[in-house]
């Protein structure tokens, strides 16, 4: 808490923001969704010590969900062995032990999915299972059409970085216009992937998930980046290509969800890799199950063995017995193509899985360079840093009460200007905290239909909106 700026943070107990929706709305149906996934895989069981562990495991969650909805005081989590529990404990007591109600919203989330994980850390029989796997794939084959759609506008890029079509004839000028505007268009499909987002969309339909997703969604979209920096991250990362063209050239994505996001965020590293803008792309995944669908290494496993055998995956019936078309010949080899590409690409070393301890403790980013300074310094090495998502959004900016238009540099702090670190956030506005804007815009867009005038700032919390925000730390 010492390292965290002086502007206050977002509580639960405000009835104006999100914070509030969350802890009596949110919160609870997510817990309700545990319960649900665990009850499932127990009665797959046949271990009579596993099932009766299990049923345990539903008693603390059922626990859990009656102490949030009576609003009793957050309790000291138990032990579960892992080093940041004492951090935990520590910040709880220094926050006067409060209770669910009225508590700092994202120490409280955050609190809420460590204390999930140590049920199942401290149990014999579910140490490492993930409540929400089945959620995140069933949410990436819904997103299907997108997914095909994706594969074969990728594959044709590819083809022709590889053989160099569409560079003849061209003025260097023009190829470079062109580069900045596929640039443009596969950091976009990356921003507008984060839309759909389990933690928030818990009652998602396959409908509403392919409305959300495709070229015809992004581009109508396009109008509702309120901030976007990526020009000017474009041209840090060419101006990095012409001076180091033999050297390592580095780019690390903090992950934010697992299946469709995960998806476009590979699409968007192997664009990086391909075209030579990065020759090593380090992906950074949450170590535990996390705010239901932000990636663990599992998750990417489980997308790449989704995609050994597509038509198997996408024809597959669901639970409720609902079948699906075939895929083409041609819509299989697309998706295989990715696979292979992903697949060579991680064995040669230029795509990294590695994850941290940091990026699941209860703070903000303000505290990195003290609390992991390991970390930090890693993180200099890069070209880039694109942090993913609201959560990583509202870590960088201490999900605090800034004025809107607090310039992102100065919201970020530790990470901002001269800290060697080269930061760019693409996040869909799903909480109250914006930074960035221009004067007067945040009312004007508090004064659209569901903006929330004057009492809140509920344009903020749907999706719709968006900002890709960056600072040079290197300049």
């Amino acid at each position: 808490m010492e390292f965290d700026p002086k502007t206050p943070q977002y509580l639960t107990s405000d009835p104006t923001s999100f914070a509030s929706v969350s802890a009596d709305d949110r919160w609870p149906v997510i817990i309700t969704g545990a319960i649900d996934d665990l009850a499932r895989t127990i009665s797959t069981v046949s271990n009579d010590d596993k099932a009766k562990e299990g049923k345990s495991i539903i008693e603390k969650l059922a626990t859990l969900k009656y102490e949030l909805q009576h609003d009793r005081q957050l309790s000291p989590l138990e032990d579960d062995g892992a080093s940041d529990i004492a951090s935990y404990n520590e910040e709880l007591k220094q926050r006067g032990n409060p209770k669910w109600h009225d508590a700092p919203w994202l120490f409280a989330e955050c609190y809420l999915y460590r204390r999930m994980e140590t049920f199942f850390a401290l149990s014999e029989h579910w140490k490492g299972y993930d409540v929400f796997a089945r959620q995140k794939m069933s949410t990436f084959k819904s997103s299907r059409p997108a997914v095909l759609e994706l594969a074969a506008r990728y594959r044709e890029l590819a083809h022709e970085a590889e053989t160099g079509k569409g560079v003849d004839g061209r003025s260097a000028e023009q190829v470079e216009q062109a580069e900045k505007l596929l640039f443009s268009e596969m950091c976009e499909i990356c921003l507008w992937g984060n839309a759909t987002d389990l933690s928030l969309l818990t009652s998602l339909t396959y409908e509403d998930i392919q409305k959300l997703q495709g070229s015809d969604a992004r581009q109508a979209s396009q109008k509702n980046i309120l901030v976007n920096d990526l020009e000017a991250a474009f041209n840090v990362m060419q101006k990095a290509r012409a001076e180091k063209k033999n050297g390592d050239r580095r780019v690390d994505i903090v992950l934010d969800n697992s299946g469709f996001e995960l998806f476009v965020d590979l699409i968007l590293a192997g664009y990086l890799l391909t075209v030579g803008l990065a020759t090593t792309v380090v992906l950074h995944p949450k170590n535990m199950p996390w705010f239901v669908s932000d990636v663990t290494p599992s998750d990417f496993s489980d997308l790449l063995h989704s995609m050994v055998d597509p038509q198997a995956f996408y024809i597959k019936p669901d639970d409720s017995g609902k079948t699906y078309q075939p895929l083409s010949a041609k819509q299989v080899e697309d998706v295989k193509f990715l696979f292979n590409q992903w697949c060579d690409f991680h064995q040669d070393g230029k795509l990294i899985m590695r994850p941290h301890s940091f990026w699941t403790t209860q703070g903000s980013f303000w505290r990195m360079p003290h609390v992991a300074p390991e970390l930090f310094e890693d993180l200099k090495e890069s070209e880039l840093v694109l942090f993913k998502g609201d959560l990583n959004y509202r870590k960088l900016v201490n999900d605090a009460q800034w004025d809107p238009t607090t310039p992102f540099t100065t919201a970020i702090g530790p990470l901002g200007p001269k800290s060697g670190v080269r930061v760019m956030a693409f996040r869909t506005c799903k909480a109250d905290v914006v930074v960035g804007l221009p004067p007067g815009e945040d009312e004007k867009l508090r004064q659209l239909p569901g903006g929330g005038g004057n009492e809140s700032r509920k344009w903020a919390w749907s999706g719709k909106w968006a900002v890709i925000s960056f600072c040079d730390g290197k300049a």
